[in-house]
């Protein structure tokens, strides 16, 4: 029995849900509130706003693909529901960023891990950065709200043959690990996440918020690039989007402006910043699109003997915070340990080498796991860090510079990725590098990674996680936003996405965006509705 469309469903009964890509002529809309993204911030917004009896419209860049269209094949996925086809990098091509582009945005294709923000980020910002009503015993009821609206939970079905390694691992040299929690209902443990879900069992913003707000007579409109803000006399007088062809890559030339009470941004921690710097908005102290944080991730793979059929099942469900904090919040640079799955694209292209070498990888793909590390960026000053720019088109684009500091990072989470697999029984090793290969003991492993040239192009970098670049601060010369999500010189401009960060978090941010967005639309709520 086929799994029903929610999205089809609620669209054949009345939601006011329009591609631009359609539209024969320029448009003009009103709302209360518009907001720009329809991700864990944007769409967390609008269920709330229209819940309160605002007139809520979502813009979206990207199409609208729901489960009817989530097949599991790479191809289709990558190119429709990722920030440029999924070829979205650093400037210098150092770095590839996975981004979602699409009705629900990252939180269609995620891997579901859910995370309270660690305390001590939450601390390290109040002390560091000057943000205010932020602590833990603020964010913990949101936190909670949030969990049980999105039906996240530790994951309660055994970890998968590649989650596994990295329990088994860290039990044998006496690491710390534990259960990541995961935004699924009825999962059936595919491990497909990264490519939507097909039945509608991750809950994604695609059917949880945005239909809640679309039943409260919120309007979407997809397809439409938020282009600039036209600002004046310190008030975002109107928004200006362009539509986009069915591909969602040119411009149609159809314009559409919108009016509204006050707007939201909430495109994410590239996107945001863009619009604000192709809307030459107001900013005193040069702080747009700085500071931009990657949770950077290097890879190590390992062969076992036994299958660990990395493409099945819940794609993370085992993390290690063991080497986050141990150095303290702004000693040697933290990571946090978790699994990826590995999808045969995927892996060719992260597994690298040519020809034979690269067959012969991926031929022993169902023997094949592999450990990543995310670099807790941001606390120190010489963390790597990035800014946003625009090219000559006006697209953004990260600059991302690493250091010696987050360098030196990289090289400890080879050593560690390399010892829990070997604990594990992993046969061979491979810090993933262009100058590496799989060796078959930990000595030679420690003898390689020690020798390694870290530099960009030769070792292989990643990241899933974009933070910051429009940081919150109640310092208008620390950040752009106050510790409302409040833009500090506009006064009816909010942010409501993770470019609000003062730095990374050292978690997989959705959950910290979902309720610290929930309490920054409460607030704003009581602002809206008392004038």
């Amino acid at each position: 029995m086929p799994i029903a469309d929610l999205f089809l469903q609620g669209i054949d009964k009345g939601w006011q849900v329009h591609n631009a890509s359609q539209l024969e002529q320029d448009w003009q809309l009103e709302a209360d509130v518009v907001i720009v993204g329809s991700g864990a911030g944007g769409a967390t917004s609008a269920e709330l706003l229209s819940a309160a009896g605002l007139r809520v419209l979502i813009i979206e860049e990207g199409p609208l693909r729901t489960s009817s269209d989530f097949n599991m094949q790479e191809p289709d996925a990558y190119s429709a529901l990722y920030q440029e086809g999924m070829g979205r990098m650093s400037k210098d091509g150092a770095i590839t960023i996975l981004q979602g582009r699409a009705v629900g945005g990252t939180t269609l294709i995620n891997w579901t891990s859910s995370f309270r923000t660690p305390p001590e980020t939450l601390n390290h910002w109040a002390r560091e950065y000057a943000v205010s009503g932020l602590d833990s015993a603020t964010l913990q009821p949101w936190f909670a709200r949030m969990e049980q609206r999105l039906g996240i939970a530790p994951w309660q079905i055994p970890a998968n043959a590649n989650n596994d390694v990295l329990k088994r691992g860290c039990t044998a040299l006496n690491l710390d690990w534990a259960v990541i929690p995961r935004n699924v209902r009825g999962c059936m443990n595919l491990g497909y996440c990264g490519m939507g879900c097909p039945v509608n069992a991750k809950q994604s913003m695609l059917v949880t918020s945005i239909p809640s707000a679309l039943d409260n007579g919120a309007a979407l409109l997809y397809l439409a690039r938020a282009e600039r803000l036209l600002i004046a006399q310190d008030s975002v007088q109107h928004l200006e989007c362009h539509a986009l062809d069915a591909r969602g890559v040119e411009s149609t030339g159809r314009k559409i402006i919108i009016r509204a009470k006050h707007y939201i941004l909430a495109g994410g921690s590239i996107n945001t910043p863009a619009i604000l710097l192709r809307s030459k908005a107001p900013d005193p102290y040069q702080l747009c699109g700085k500071r931009t944080f990657l949770h950077t991730v290097n890879f190590s793979a390992a062969q076992f003997s036994e299958p660990v059929n990395p493409f099945y099942g819940a794609p993370q469900s085992i993390y290690s915070d063991h080497f986050q904090w141990r150095d303290g919040v702004t000693g040697a640079i933290g990571y946090k340990l978790e699994v990826p799955p590995l999808h045969p694209a995927f892996a060719a292209t992260l597994l690298g080498g040519y020809g034979e070498v690269n067959a012969q990888r991926m031929a022993q793909l169902p023997h094949t796991h592999m450990m990543i590390a995310l670099m807790r960026d941001g606390f120190h000053p010489d963390s790597a860090s990035g800014a946003v720019e625009l090219r000559s088109d006006g697209s953004p684009v990260l600059d991302y510079q690493m250091t010696p500091y987050t360098w030196d990072g990289i090289r400890r989470a080879y050593h560690s990725m390399a010892e829990i697999q070997f604990a594990a029984g992993a046969h061979k090793v491979f810090p993933v590098h262009a100058d590496a290969d799989y060796v078959t003991d930990l000595g030679r492993a420690k003898t390689l990674i020690d020798n390694l040239d870290l530099s960009p192009y030769r070792t292989r970098l990643g990241s899933a996680h974009v933070m910051g670049g429009c940081a919150m601060s109640d310092d208008a010369r620390l950040g752009v936003s106050n510790s409302l999500g409040m833009h500090q010189q506009l006064d009816n401009l909010s942010i409501h996405d993770g470019s609000l960060f003062p730095t990374s978090i050292g978690a997989n941010p959705q959950l910290s965006i979902y309720a610290l967005c929930a309490l920054l639309t409460d607030k704003l709520i009581q602002r809206l509705t008392t004038h």
